[in-house]
């Protein structure tokens, strides 16, 4: 029997603005993909799947078309498996500020690692209150102000990085992470 990988699957831009998706739509479509064990985690597109494919990166490929194809929703999605994002989890360099402010911890799942130029820059250039670091293929960035008034928005921390992403809340993280670890039981609804 082949084996079959657990992924966490983070949509870009869902429910955010006109963007709209419900999750049931968007867990039928992973299905209807071809993936096992299709899981919603809260309404931002994150999503808990198997497949037999042993490559992340043709998982989110296969996961953008689908959602274009099924969907009409033309995104970038970021995969990443369970001891990938487990790893992420335990290299975060702001473990207190995570622990006093975990909403106001934002990990942006890149597309690809920045150059170290870049991710360097990144670290010693942000203008306001906000603090950064690249680990991999992935941004952390505190924002103890807030995130919804702070000019540094994800587009920003893009062209700063030179890769695309999306970005989810500490609590959203750890979450995701914690159901991808669980067993598979009866469908989630939303989160």
């Amino acid at each position: 029997m082949p084996v079959r990988t657990t992924y966490l699957a983070f949509l870009r831009a869902v429910n955010v603005g006109s963007r709209t998706i419900a999750m049931d739509r968007l867990r039928a479509a992973g299905e209807a993909m071809g993936f096992g064990d299709v899981r919603t985690v809260l309404t931002s597109g994150n999503l808990v799947l198997t497949d037999e494919e042993p490559d992340p990166d043709r998982v989110a490929r296969r996961l953008e078309a689908g959602c274009r194809d099924r969907l009409g929703l033309a995104t970038e999605v970021m995969v990443r498996d369970v001891t990938t994002l487990e790893s992420v989890i335990d290299r975060n360099p702001f473990p207190e500020f995570a622990q006093q402010d975990p909403s106001h911890l934002l990990v942006v799942l890149l597309q690809e690692p920045p150059r170290p130029d870049a991710a360097a820059a990144f670290a010693d250039g942000l203008p306001g209150p906000e603090e950064g670091r690249v680990v991999g293929a992935h941004a952390f960035v505190t924002y103890p102000a807030g995130i919804g008034r702070s000019r540094l928005t994800l587009p920003r921390i893009e062209a700063a990085l030179g890769t695309r992403g999306t970005g989810r809340n500490w609590n959203t993280v750890r979450r995701v992470a914690a159901l991808g670890r669980a067993p598979v039981g009866p469908p989630r609804r939303g989160g």
